[in-house]
Formats: structure tokens, sequence, C-alpha cells
């Protein structure tokens, strides 16, 4: 009887294959902007609301990006005057994009076939991708694309602090 409990906890928890990893000990990938050379802040003042920032990024072909399952990304910004605006929400929305030729705004809500994640809030109470523990990911190929978009109008530049995967 004790054998069957042991076989059927075995099947119910699992013992798939790969790895297994606690919280935060999980293979993760931080993008190197400066090493990359990477523009992360916009040069000119975004105009209105929902104006972009879009920041390209190189290949990196020695990172599957589908083993990640979640991303940090956090950012800053500015005013016009260039002094730095406090987070909350509402404030700057982020996505990720496959390919930058391609439709790089996605559906309204939500990720889409070429945005696998859009996330509001940046920096805000309300938003997750800037926690420790980031926003919730399921990659089929890398990124190449980052867009900031800003969603006040007080928002007039955007710059891109940490870009980090993780399989947490």
């Amino acid at each position: 009887m004790v054998a069957f409990m042991v076989v059927a906890a075995i099947g119910f928890v699992g013992c798939g294959g790969g790895p297994r990893h606690a919280p935060g000990e999980g293979p993760e990938f931080s993008v190197d902007f400066e090493a990359y050379g990477i523009q992360v802040r916009n040069e000119e003042a975004l105009a209105g609301r929902w104006a972009d920032f879009l920041i390209l990024l190189p290949e990196f072909p020695d990172v599957d990006f589908t083993q990640f399952s979640r991303v940090t990304i956090v950012a800053n910004y500015f005013d016009v005057d260039g002094e730095q605006l406090t987070h909350q929400d509402d404030m700057v929305m982020v996505t990720l994009v496959y390919d930058p030729a391609g439709d790089i705004r996605g559906p309204e809500m939500g990720p889409g076939p070429n945005t696998p994640l859009k996330q509001f809030n940046v920096g805000g109470g309300s938003g997750s991708v800037h926690r420790e523990r980031g926003s919730i990911l399921r990659l089929t190929r890398q990124p190449m694309a980052v867009l900031l978009q800003n969603a006040s109008p007080a928002v007039r530049y955007i710059e891109l602090v940490e870009l980090t995967f993780h399989n947490r």
C-alpha cells in the first residue's frame, strides 16, 4: 500500500524531464545594453499620449529564448525638462516584439502573434513586469525589439534600465 502511495504521489507531483529550479535559481539572461551599444533612451521628446520609442535588439545566437518563462523590464521615465517622474500606474507601457517590421503594437490588450508580451503600468503598483519575479512569458523565438509607450502625456522620455529573461 505504501509503495502504491509513493508511485501515486510521484505521478501526481511529476518527475518530468529537464532540470527543476527553486524560485529565483533558474537560468537567466540579462541584456547588457552598453556592451552591445544599444540606445536605451529616446533622444527627442515624445509628443502626446501613446507616443513610442522602439529599441532594436541584436541577435543572441547562443541564447535559447524559448527556455525562459518570465521577463523583468525596468524603465525610468522623465518629463519635458528631463526630471525623473515618480513611478506609478498609467505612465508607461512595454511590448516585446518578435519582428520590428511587423505589427509592433499588437492587440489592444495582451499579447499577439508578433508581440509575446504587452504590459501596462511599468513601475507602477499594478504592474508586474518590473518586479523581482517579472511577468509570465511564453516565447517561441527571440524578441528583436522592445517598444516603450507613454500612457501619460507628462512622460516625454523613457529609459530602459533592465531587460532580464528568467526561468522561475
